[in-house]
């Protein structure tokens, strides 16, 4: 492995195959510099990155963070994979390891920051907060730092925000927008929801990825023109609160919620309140 470029004692970009590869490993750029060759045994870990701003990201980033926090960001980035059965992109790697490392050095100086959005995020996206609260786990383990429950809903967040496009909106703000919808349903029905039935993670999930179209102001548009209007007096009241929502998403983030938006999100309130809540 030829060296192109060092970043620290610990990584290098290296050209192999004639690919650009960004290869750690303990030491293995000690007294080295460009031209050199690395013996592939000393390389713990291989990156390739083909999406160039991705890795530029990377290679600003390696320079500035110890070892470690690579290390460990690359355990919970494999955990998230492997406990979520998906695909997770590159940038998801990145934002934890710059996240990882930031908090453990606000910890150090007695810095804590609140989650306001942690008990949304625990009911949103409970797979993730489960691996967020190992996260913390690993963290201790590797580093001796505890952090607290509002940083596993941050790293739950970073998880989430993976399994969306690249380009996607911060999981912060998409979180919000959910818990907003979420309570005028609560407030207009005047219920409780279910949060173990298949209906409330289908309407969550929807949720989420309405609210993701929201902020990149992209519209689905209606094939059907009549559903919508059969669907109005089938699931009237279900319709009302849609109609709710429309005025608020309007007036709060000037967005008009097209017939498709509509259609689904009475089709799936409706199932959530009257058949999600049946035990």
């Amino acid at each position: 492995m030829k060296i192109s470029k060092l970043l620290n004692n610990n990584v290098a970009v290296v050209i192999e195959d004639d690919e650009e590869k960004i290869v750690m490993g303990r030491g293995i750029c000690f007294k080295k510099k460009a031209g050199d060759f690395i013996d592939p045994k000393q390389v713990d870990k291989v990156f390739f990155l083909e999406d160039q701003e991705v890795s530029r990201r990377f290679k600003e980033l390696v320079v500035n963070i110890p070892l470690e926090y690579l290390q460990i960001g690359e355990e919970i980035f494999d955990e998230a994979k492997m406990t979520l059965g998906k695909a997770i992109n590159d940038n998801c790697y990145i934002a934890l390891v710059d996240h990882i490392y930031t908090a453990c050095e606000r910890v150090k100086e007695g810095i804590f920051v609140k989650n306001a959005l942690l008990w949304d995020i625990k009911r949103f996206y409970k797979i993730e907060y489960e691996v967020g609260n190992r996260s913390l786990h690993i963290i201790k383990e590797k580093t001796g730092i505890e952090l607290n429950d509002d940083e596993a809903g941050f790293i739950a967040l970073h998880i989430v925000n993976g399994q969306l496009d690249e380009d996607s909106h911060d999981m912060y703000e998409i979180t919000q927008i959910m818990q907003e919808i979420e309570n005028i349903v609560r407030y207009h029905f005047r219920v409780e929801f279910n949060e173990d039935s298949a209906y409330y993670y289908r309407f969550i999930t929807h949720l989420k990825f309405f609210a993701q179209r929201l902020l990149e102001h992209k519209k689905q548009v209606l094939q059907e023109d009549d559903l919508l209007s059969v669907v109005q007096v089938k699931y009237a009241n279900a319709y009302q609160c849609v109609v709710k929502i429309a005025q608020f998403i309007l007036k709060q983030y000037d967005y008009e919620l097209s017939d498709e938006e509509k259609l689904y999100l009475t089709i799936h309130i409706h199932r959530v309140v009257y058949l999600g809540n049946s035990r």
